[in-house]
């Protein structure tokens, strides 16, 4: 594995280059403007001068799949799809096989990708791959580590947040739903925030693209319960109706100047 042109990592409106090579039990799809080239071993921890479990900036769940990894000079996310709740403890990261693009990690990829192309503030793909055995397959997904983010979650919890703070999740949430992107689960530790209060988007697994409808209030539905649940386990976490009217007029002030 070589890494090709890092600095043009976080651009916005990047141009990614798709690249599709098959393995002995399956594939990879890669992005040849950041890798020159890839193998098996990159989605290995032993592939990379460090490789680190993600801890709070880049939550996922806290099921152990990801981790921060680096060649020396640039740093990615390396995720193992993974199941949860019950039927991971069953079939923990083994799934269906139902055709190469619809595989968790190149439907991702491919999602990202695109989000990527129009600008939005997510992190951008690197390479996904998928291992076949029979109607079954694994799938593991890389990407650009953004620097210096930290989850919704972890801010809240430090102190509270004025009304802009939580103005700016509302506008960041009305951009992807303008662009017709249905995150399949907006949660506090999905959304992630830099030291300016910059918002981003992580983890689109399972993600869509949809026409205007009714989704979009079900969508964002989900962030307040998510919310809710944080200050259930940490009273001293400053969440309330007020501040998600702030968020919601972040949210429906971006409908109105549209």
């Amino acid at each position: 594995m070589e890494t090709g042109k890092p600095d043009n990592a976080n651009k916005e409106r990047a141009t990614l280059t798709d690249t599709v090579e098959k393995t002995s039990d399956g594939a990879i799809l890669y992005d040849t403007e950041i890798l020159n080239q890839i193998s098996d071993a990159a989605f290995t921890p032993d592939a990379w001068s460090s490789a680190t479990p993600v801890g709070g900036a880049l939550r996922s769940g806290g099921r152990g799949n990801t981790l921060i990894v680096s060649d020396g000079e640039n740093e990615f996310v390396l995720r193992h799809y993974i199941r949860g709740g019950l039927p991971g403890k069953l079939i923990r990261d083994t799934y269906v096989w139902t055709g190469e693009r619809e595989t968790r990690s190149f439907a991702e990829w491919h999602l990202l990708a695109r989000l990527t192309k129009l600008g939005l503030p997510v992190p951008r793909p690197v390479a996904a791959r998928y291992r076949r055995w029979g109607f079954t397959y694994r799938a593991d997904l890389l990407t650009m580590r953004i620097p210096g983010i930290r989850s919704l979650a972890e801010r809240i919890m430090e102190r509270p947040r004025d009304r802009e703070f939580w103005r700016g999740v509302g506008r960041a949430i009305h951009r992807f739903h303008a662009e017709g992107v249905c995150h399949a689960d907006l949660n506090a530790y999905n959304v992630q925030l830099d030291d300016s209060d910059a918002v981003f988007l992580l983890d689109f697994d399972r993600g869509t693209l949809r026409e205007p409808g009714i989704w979009r209030q079900k969508n964002i539905a989900r962030l307040p319960r998510s919310l809710n649940k944080i200050r259930s386990l940490d009273r001293r976490v400053a969440f309330s109706k007020a501040e998600w009217n702030e968020l919601l007029e972040g949210y429906f002030s971006e409908s109105r100047s549209a």
